[in-house]
């Protein structure tokens, strides 16, 4: 039985280590900056690339590789290049696919750092920006111009869970030649796998679910031998937007437990969505697992479950917003996600904070909108939790 075989729950584990000399039965930690060529032709060759070896970790190191492989494989993709940071990740992505007077047409509905990135950063570079609807086809068909190049989306949305098609947005991308890039952070390749529904590129931020503790930031490119290993690693190798080994050994512990955490993240944020959707100050729910939710079905199609994270509307605006807010305890008010600590943030005034008045409402992004990444906590215990702010209001 070949390793390409094996279920994702073993591949997650088993995937890419090479042991060293002393046997070692975990993932050890190669902490170096440079390695040593047994003599000087030996060096040329490496340095060349007629010999397979490790030359500097800025892009070849041992743990990091094994993350990389391990990844691959997860996501079934040839190729993969970890990096800083998942802004890091979409960054090297555009800079090494794109260059000035092309075109990328983007889901309204991304995190706003991202929003930020293409609007203030790539444009200075001649990388123009036009967005469609998450859920509209026919919004990205009337966005993509002749110079469009790349399509960009992130399924489900920040922070209002919104889930896009990606097999249909991929046969419109490559109908119009371009690739499409899927940022697959909150679903992981334990419930989504988006190059088997047609994605050329996916993007991740390790930092979020794959790490699962908050403890490490880092990203990675999934793709092709080409468009990736090539293209992306060779951006990377020159400008070096680096995870770091021990990082990437930290990130391999988190893919041993990842599809445990992702089912257990997903059954628990079904049962907050169920509760919050009923409860009376609350006046909407966004969740794919709801039945009420607009892409229900399509979820059900092509995720394996609806992920750990969920966000809901309240009456009154940022004030009710925070009330709920400021009277957690057990909740972390923090903008991160993917903990085995829930967590609540306010994302008008945080995650997309930096977008103007009229990008939010474009989005729905409204002040009395909370988002909740559902942790492994008891959901009694977060019930009781939210009930403390939500009877405030």
């Amino acid at each position: 039985m070949s390793e390409q075989d094996w279920d994702i729950e073993t591949q997650a584990v088993r995937i890419g280590q090479q042991r060293s000399q002393e046997g070692e039965h975990s993932d050890p930690i190669f902490m170096t900056s440079s390695y040593v060529f047994s003599n000087a032709a030996e060096a040329e060759a490496t340095f060349k690339g007629d010999k397979v070896g490790n030359i500097y970790s800025r892009f070849t190191n041992p743990t990091v590789r094994t993350f990389e492989e391990r990844l691959a494989a997860l996501e079934g993709a040839e190729s993969c290049v970890a990096t800083a940071s998942g802004m890091s990740a979409i960054l090297s992505t555009c800079l090494s696919l794109l260059q000035a007077g092309d075109h990328i047409v983007s889901s309204r509905s991304i995190f706003g750092s991202t929003v930020v990135l293409f609007n203030k950063y790539l444009s200075r570079y001649g990388i123009e920006t036009s967005y469609a609807s998450q859920t509209d086809l026919a919004s990205w068909e009337a966005a993509i111009k002749d110079n469009t190049k790349l399509l960009f989306l992130e399924t489900p949305s920040n922070p209002l869970i919104e889930v896009a098609d990606i097999k249909a947005i991929a046969e419109l991308a490559h109908k119009h030649d371009c690739l499409l890039v899927v940022d697959n952070c909150f679903c992981t390749p334990a419930l989504q796998r988006p190059l088997e529904l047609g994605a050329d590129v996916v993007i991740h931020s390790a930092t979020k679910y794959i790490d699962g503790q908050g403890r490490a930031m880092g990203g990675a490119v999934v793709g092709d031998k080409k468009t990736v290993g090539e293209e992306v690693f060779g951006f990377l190798r020159t400008a070096g937007p680096t995870m770091s080994a021990f990082n990437a050994w930290l990130f391999l512990g988190g893919l041993e437990t990842l599809s445990l955490r992702m089912q257990a993240h997903s059954a628990k944020a079904l049962e907050l969505a169920v509760h919050l959707f009923d409860h009376p100050k609350v006046k909407r729910v966004h969740y794919p697992g709801l039945p009420q939710h607009p892409q229900h079905l399509l979820a059900r199609e092509q995720q394996d479950a609806f992920g750990g994270v969920l966000a809901f509307e309240v009456d009154g605006g940022q004030q009710s917003a925070w009330t709920v807010v400021d009277n957690t305890n057990l909740l972390s008010i923090t903008a991160n996600l993917g903990d085995t600590k829930s967590t609540i943030t306010h994302p008008a005034t945080t995650t997309h904070g930096r977008l103007t008045d009229d990008e939010r409402l474009q989005t729905g992004i409204y002040q009395g909108l909370l988002r909740i990444a559902v942790g492994l906590e008891s959901v009694k215990d977060i019930k009781a939790d939210l009930e403390t702010g939500l009877t405030q209001i």
